[in-house]
């Protein structure tokens, strides 16, 4: 018998709830940390392209050979090369590699080459029942939030909002990096900006801290691009925000697309349940026409919720970029100006 349009409305709802309702039981609020191991020479590294691809294929080898510099074997995943339009070839493809990746007993860990966008299309159908029994590192930013997050989420595993494959490293980032992932140590202060000398008539104008609400707050790290953690919310991807750290970044957004966006995580009335807040870098922001400076726009918000609030830390798309763990417990401080891991990321 043909289904009637409102019986096929009401069935795809339910399939849609369903899913939702399946993702939930993974039990996500429940899910204790589980932390990779840590990186070391001579381990297998994966490459893929969750989101949008490199324009051009030596862009892609770039990214290997980077991998390598690290002193790790590189694995490109199967479909690393694919293109489908602005996608890194089809979902089927993109979410394949990375079930395989985490699937595959010789990868020790997981790179994305790049970001852009189409992490989201693939939450529904990531295996992360593979990913809880083969924990390992998956690193990256930008639009890999979705990831990030729904991979913590419901796996409990500890992921990392850090650079790309394919991008270098300055050595500020590769500082960062070997103290998260290669060589942690107790304590480990991230994000702090990078070490500026003074001169007569010469004062650092491009690193500055903005300390919006003062205090001391400690709490679970989550977040990343404020653009792709607003495109969770209402989702069964979204991060619980109940005393946690929340840290935001983003690049090419206005100053009021920012507080559009603010506005809508404050509506959904999440944030009074954090411990503090973390803002990182909001680069390449426009500033034309008539417009709130991005300073107002944070103070705007983040003013009346009371809670430690410090702005300027090395997150986002900057070429000096740290490598925050999501899931990790950590302490703001807003008076020093510092992020500190409380635990080490890395087992």
């Amino acid at each position: 018998m043909a289904m009637s349009r409102r019986q096929f409305i009401g069935a795809a709802s339910s399939a849609f709830i369903s899913a939702g309702i399946a993702a939930r039981s993974l039990s996500a609020t429940s899910v204790p940390s589980v932390k990779p191991a840590r990186l070391e020479p001579g381990m297998t590294v994966g490459l893929v392209t969750p989101a949008s691809n490199a324009p051009e294929d030596e862009q892609l080898y770039a990214a290997v050979e980077l991998v390598q510099s690290l002193g790790f074997e590189a694995r490109p995943a199967r479909n690393l090369f694919s293109r489908t339009q602005y996608l890194a070839g089809t979902d089927a493809q993109r979410v394949s590699d990375l079930n395989e990746m985490f699937a595959d007993p010789e990868v020790d860990a997981i790179f994305c080459a790049r970001g852009g966008y189409g992490s989201g299309r693939l939450l529904r159908d990531i295996d992360y029942n593979i990913i809880r029994a083969n924990p390992k590192v998956l690193m990256g930013y930008s639009d890999i939030t979705a990831l990030l997050n729904s991979i913590q989420l419901y796996t409990g595993l500890i992921t990392f909002h850090g650079p790309m494959a394919g991008e270098n490293f300055s050595s500020y980032t590769l500082d960062q990096y070997l103290r998260v992932l290669v060589q942690p140590i107790p304590e480990t202060q991230i994000g702090e900006p990078p070490p500026f000398e003074n001169s007569p008539g010469v004062v650092e104008r491009t690193n500055r801290l903005t300390r919006i609400v003062r205090g001391i707050a400690e709490g679970r790290l989550i977040g990343g691009n404020l653009s792709l953690l607003v495109t969770l919310m209402g989702t069964p991807y979204e991060p619980v925000f109940d005393d946690a750290i929340l840290f935001l970044e983003d690049v090419f957004e206005s100053p009021y697309s920012v507080d559009r966006m603010l506005t809508h995580l404050w509506l959904t009335g999440k944030l009074e349940r954090l411990s503090g807040v973390v803002l990182g870098k909001f680069t390449d922001d426009d500033y034309s026409g008539n417009t709130f400076s991005m300073e107002e726009v944070l103070r705007n918000r983040f003013e009346p919720l009371g809670l430690p609030t410090l702005r300027g830390l090395m997150i986002g798309h900057v070429e000096d970029q740290t490598v925050v763990p999501i899931g990790v417990l950590a302490r703001l401080d807003v008076d020093a100006g510092t992020l500190t891991l409380l635990e080490s990321a890395v087992l």
